[in-house]
């Protein structure tokens, strides 16, 4: 099935969200969320983009980038390519890390621009990991809002930043104010669904039928298997679902009621 273009930004600048495959966490430990950061610093100095705002949260980023040189979708891949080779070797793992594509939305106007930055820096509030945006160590808000060399900031703050007034000191007053002032903004969330996991989320008949028949040659139904103490009788079972079916993790894990984990590793 062909996938639907992407919506081009007339100013080039893009919100972005990578999330874990299956909502897995893609940072499992702070020398991670290092060596994502340092990933992003790497690409951006190849000139491909500028970073005006980043959030690092356990299962997934949001990124607002203006593209560069090269296309969003190049430099998006360079970065996720990068980042997966180190977390695959360092965990000895293979396989997805993040979910299919990156999402994106154009980001056109320099109110939204700042309500972009200000929902990116919020997330962590939101879910309630810290009580205030500079409370949390993995976005840029500190960038922002802390006397720090433009050369060692990861960020272009100096776009933003003039967006509020010519004077740097003024222009950090005002942005920590606007960063403080109640969200309602509208972008792009992790909790949301998209199509592509609706699809994913819907359990097509035939697999329902196929699964029945193999069950019945068990004379087992659905709570049967869950509450089968017999584990090496019930991933037997599992493993030829898996294998007659042909069905994703997800898929079996939703329709059985069993962990997605267990039907991994089986």
């Amino acid at each position: 099935m062909s996938r639907h273009a992407r919506k081009a930004s007339a100013s080039g600048i893009y919100h972005i969200m990578l999330k874990g495959n299956e909502r897995k966490k893609i940072f499992l430990d702070d020398e991670d969320r290092r060596r994502f950061l340092d990933t992003l610093e790497r690409m951006r100095d190849s000139n491909s983009y500028k970073l005006l705002a980043y959030c690092l949260m356990d299962n997934h980023v949001h990124l607002l980038m203006w593209e560069g040189k090269e296309i969003l979708q190049r430099s998006m891949k360079r970065v996720a390519v990068s980042y997966v080779h180190y977390f695959n070797k360092k965990y000895k793992r293979t396989g997805h890390l993040f979910q299919d594509r990156y999402r994106s939305e154009a980001v056109e106007d320099d109110a939204y621009v700042l309500a972009a930055v200000r929902y990116i820096h919020n997330n962590p509030v939101k879910a309630t990991m810290v009580t205030t945006a500079e409370g949390y160590r993995w976005s840029s808000y500190r960038d922002y809002v802390r006397d720090m060399d433009i050369s060692h900031v990861l960020v272009d703050k100096g776009f933003i930043l003039s967006m509020f007034s010519v004077d740097e000191t003024i222009a950090v007053k005002e942005f920590r104010e606007y960063s403080n002032t109640v969200l309602e903004d509208d972008f792009l969330d992790c909790d949301e669904v998209s199509e592509e996991e609706k699809k994913e989320d819907s359990i097509p008949v035939n697999l329902q039928e196929e699964v029945t028949r193999i069950m019945d040659k068990y004379s087992l139904d659905i709570e049967k298997l869950k509450g089968c103490k017999d584990k090496e009788f019930r991933n037997t079972v599992i493993r030829e679902l898996k294998e007659a079916t042909g069905a994703s993790v997800r898929e079996l894990s939703k329709l059985l009621g069993i962990s997605k984990d267990i039907i991994f590793r089986v």
